[in-house]
């Protein structure tokens, strides 16, 4: 006959006490990987105005965006406060009932704060020719990306960040 020996109560809820404390302490100290996606603008019409609305061609180019991205998890989507920025996004916003967030380009507390507030998650940022490139490097914490051409729409930039400016990758695509 085997003998069991019984675990009080007490004995098991301090077991699973510590077992859940080692396992939060070990998800708390993994590092956090928040993944951005940089998107410049689709096509803008050219008018001459400065805040022209998205060409035909740039409207087709949203929608793929949209498509493209409809299945991630994406936290948040940042804009630029122009209509072709806006519009670029607004296909994917409304697919995935999101609100699009405006921010300021070029400024690091800008940046600093998107990082702060979604760790461990995606983001979608879509700006321009110029700031496209700058936030990448702002990320990865030295200059890897020059300033887009004008004519150059179908550029996706992921970029992976454990600890801003410490460590990251970034992966180039088309679209």
């Amino acid at each position: 006959m085997i003998k069991m020996k019984l675990i009080q109560p007490s004995s098991l809820v301090l077991s699973l006490a510590l077992l859940l404390c080692i396992s939060y302490s070990a998800v708390a100290q993994a590092p956090q990987v928040t993944t951005f996606i940089l998107v410049r603008h689709a096509e803008k019409m050219a008018d001459g105005s400065k805040d022209p609305e998205l060409s035909e061609v740039g409207k087709a180019r949203a929608l793929r965006l949209a498509n493209m991205l409809k299945k991630q998890s994406i936290a948040a989507i940042y804009s630029t406060n122009y209509k072709r920025t806006m519009n670029t996004v607004k296909p994917l916003a409304e697919q995935l009932g999101q609100s699009i967030l405006p921010y300021e380009p070029f400024k690091d507390e800008e940046i600093i704060k998107m990082v702060n507030e979604h760790k461990g998650k995606t983001v979608l940022i879509v700006g321009h020719s110029n700031n496209i490139p700058w936030i990448a490097n702002t990320l990865l914490g030295q200059k890897t990306f020059g300033d887009y051409d004008e004519s150059y729409y179908e550029n996706v930039l992921i970029v992976n960040v454990i600890e801003k400016g410490v460590s990251g990758s970034t992966l180039q695509l088309s679209y």
